[in-house]
């Protein structure tokens, strides 16, 4: 698999310095190239031109690429040194830069494809052009990116192109992206009125009554299966003094996602963008003992972090949401019997939705803080865990993507489209106990320091609900759907029956809508099957009579008529069982 990976990004590479070439002959002179990195779903070029790429005028990139492909043309490597490398690209601006920021030892290559174009690059790639004309590709869209990623840069173009080994496999990420585009959340949030953005609050949701209404379910549910499970729920101050975030530590790595602000004293202050120091706040209360660990501390609390507006995409990423964040206090021996009770959580809530996930152990960043021999530990403590769970080399390493204060596991799981999508995070953190200074009594009577773990399963309620959006395409499974039931009477003689059914299911609690309006009953169920709603009880005469009703279950159409009891026992099961066909 790994081979396989790493064919497919030599592949993407090269293709990236045929478009480089390409935009080379269609725009000469007036074209400036920077980079063009393989990416995951293909690759990319940076140019610096002095007139904008448009949809028009992909068609003849492609030509062009397609023809410098037929031309058999060889990749050549030359190793050169930096003054012949500063000649070569004396009149490209951001060659030069590139060469000039190289370390004295590091050695400087090009790569020549055909006689008549050169480029900056390290490599690898293939031999030859033929290799790459089974290669599907496709220029997908041009944006701007600033030189480097600094805003104070010039904006330059980026031209993405998606890139597959094969035709067959663009072709299926296509109509992967078309399928995608219509579970699209944003879009179905707008038309099943669950939530919405607007340019007065970029990056933070409105949440509908349908919307909210799924929220607190997901909430409820979340908050039952923890109480059950000793976590105990609280809830602390958005803003605190910019004192706590400095102890912590996140002031040095996260102070530009974070909202600072003053208060009316000039104290400086910030938005938390997590709750691990507030949880911190609520162990120090008291002093603890060995008898009470573990501690769990869980909490739903709003969090705000400042993205980029570039960066936000629906409830993807945000600036504004619910974390299901706990933090839990354990003694050295806890560590893996703890982290192996909230993989097992985290197993019960995505299976509910039918969701597969691997587990992945993210190890010690180039910025990371505390002692090294600190941080071997808490990886080979997750690796024991991970190898007990997954057994030995059943799961990923992703090398430096742990947090700053410690290793983690990462849980990814994949929705029905076979899309990836980073969900909950189980961390081990020796550094934030020892930085404000946390202890225990011990059974022997001596202070500890206890280990904190941080975790969240859903990840944030906000993405988590994007996610299952696009998974069920809004067609929720009925323990979650914000309306389980709509009733539609034939004609309006059938109004007062239909309200006595309404009344009966919503003394049970059920989300139960009453279609009252004077439309023909074709058109009322044409709309509630818009709305995707799992079932639909149609009444009129036959159904007056005999105190029963006509029962549609979304994607089974008509399934008959039974008694209002029958279909109470029928959904109070579908609920309980959280069944989600």
């Amino acid at each position: 698999m790994a081979d396989n990976n790493e064919q497919l990004q030599l592949y993407r590479h090269s293709m990236a310095h045929v478009l480089a070439k390409a935009l080379t002959e269609l725009y000469g002179d007036k074209l400036y190239l920077t980079i063009g990195p393989a990416i995951d779903n293909g690759f990319y070029y940076d140019v610096d031109l002095d007139r904008s790429i448009v949809p028009e005028d992909f068609k003849a990139i492609e030509k062009k690429m397609d023809e410098i492909l037929r031309r058999n043309e060889d990749f050549v490597r030359k190793e050169v040194s930096r003054d012949e490398a500063l000649e070569i690209f004396r009149n490209n601006p951001y060659k030069v830069e590139l060469i000039q920021g190289l370390g004295d030892d590091e050695v400087i290559s090009l790569y020549y494809l055909g006689d008549d174009f050169v480029d900056l690059c390290r490599g690898p790639h293939v031999e030859n052009t033929k290799y790459l004309r089974a290669f599907g590709y496709k220029i997908n869209k041009v944006a701007g990116a600033y030189w480097r990623g600094d805003t104070h840069n010039k904006m330059l173009q980026r031209v993405y192109v998606y890139g597959f080994m094969q035709k067959q496999e663009l072709k299926d990420y296509l109509q992967l992206l078309e399928e995608a585009k219509k579970r699209d959340h944003r879009k179905i949030g707008r038309e099943l009125e669950l939530f919405f953005f607007d340019d007065t609050a970029p990056g933070m949701a409105y949440w509908l009554p349908k919307g909210f209404t799924m929220m607190n379910i997901l909430i409820d549910y979340w908050r039952k299966e923890h109480r059950k499970r000793g976590y105990q729920e609280f809830t602390a101050p958005q803003v605190n003094n910019s004192i706590l975030w400095k102890t912590s530590g996140h002031w040095d790595h996260y102070k530009d996602d974070m909202y600072v602000l003053r208060d009316a004293d000039g104290t400086e202050q910030a938005l938390k963008p997590m709750s691990c120091p507030n949880s911190i706040k609520v162990y120090q209360f008291k002093m603890r003992s060995y008898k009470d660990l573990p501690l769990r501390f869980n909490d739903v609390d709003v969090i705000h972090r400042n993205e980029k507006s570039g960066q936000l995409n629906g409830l993807f990423r945000v600036r504004m949401f619910r974390q299901d964040d706990s933090h839990n206090f354990v003694t050295e021996h806890q560590i893996k019997s703890e982290v192996k009770e909230i993989v097992k959580i985290a197993s019960e809530f995505y299976g509910m939705f039918g969701l597969p996930y691997v587990l992945t152990l993210s190890t010690r960043p180039e910025d990371y803080m505390g002692d090294v021999a600190l941080w071997n530990q808490a990886e080979s403590e997750l690796k024991e865990v991970l190898d007990e769970i997954c057994g030995a080399g059943n799961y990923r390493i992703n090398e430096g993507d742990g947090a700053f204060y410690g290793p983690k596991i990462d849980i990814k799981m994949k929705d029905c489209l076979g899309r990836e999508w980073q969900m909950g995070t189980i961390q081990l953190d020796f550094q934030l106990p020892l930085r404000f200074d946390l202890s225990y009594i011990d059974s022997d009577g001596k202070q500890k320091t206890p280990i904190m773990i941080h975790r969240a399963l859903f990840g944030s309620f906000e993405r988590f609900i994007g996610i299952i959006t696009e998974h069920f395409a809004g067609a929720f499974p009925a323990w979650i759907a914000p309306t389980q039931v709509r009733i539609l009477p034939i004609s309006e003689r059938f109004n007062d029956y239909a309200m006595s059914v309404y009344d009966r299911l919503t003394a049970m609690d059920f989300r139960v809508e009453f279609d009252d309006k004077s439309d023909t009953i074709g058109k009322k169920i044409r709309e509630a099957q818009t709305q995707k709603l799992p079932y639909m009880l149609i009444v009129g005469e036959n159904e007056m009579n005999d105190g029963t009703v006509a029962v549609r279950k979304r994607g089974q159409g008509d399934i008959g008529t039974m008694s209002v009891d029958q279909f109470i026992a029928m959904l109070a099961e579908d609920v309980a069982t959280k069944a989600i066909n």
